[in-house]
């Protein structure tokens, strides 16, 4: 799979509008791959107070709620001025899904793919107590 179709299927959902007052969606719209190489597309929610989510959040859901196992090639997210790198929460998302994510190639502008793992050096895995220990990825 490359990358222009998966830019070209992000910018197939891409497109803001409006849902109720103060709320929106579509702002920026994501598009990832599997190793099978289907494609799945998702697109952000934005609300007033906070409760929202990324494109990327909503195509790993479109993935999981088609019964793939959470692994993922590719990932990419557009809005309206081009490609856009995923934010900390959907970084940290991706290797949550799948620890086989830190290979996953991520398209963070125009030119640049870099790994997860390049993207999430060190990530967090919640231990039985109610600390939190960072590890290095890789």
């Amino acid at each position: 799979m490359s990358f222009e179709e998966l830019i070209s299927a992000a910018g197939k959902v891409l497109g803001k509008r409006a849902l109720s007052k103060g709320n929106d969606c579509g702002s920026v719209a994501s598009a990832l791959s599997t190793p099978g190489g289907t494609v799945y597309t998702g697109i952000c929610i934005d609300t007033a107070c906070g409760m929202g989510f990324c494109a990327e959040h909503a195509a790993i859901a479109a993935m999981l709620t088609a019964g793939e196992s959470g692994e993922i090639s590719q990932i990419v997210a557009v809005n309206e001025r081009g490609v856009i790198p995923p934010c900390g929460r959907c970084r940290e998302f991706l290797v949550q899904v799948s620890e086989v994510n830190l290979a996953t190639e991520v398209m963070v502008s125009e030119n640049d793919v870099v790994t997860l793992a390049e993207l999430l050096p060190y990530r967090w895995i919640p231990k039985f107590t109610a600390s939190v220990q960072l590890i290095p990825a890789g």
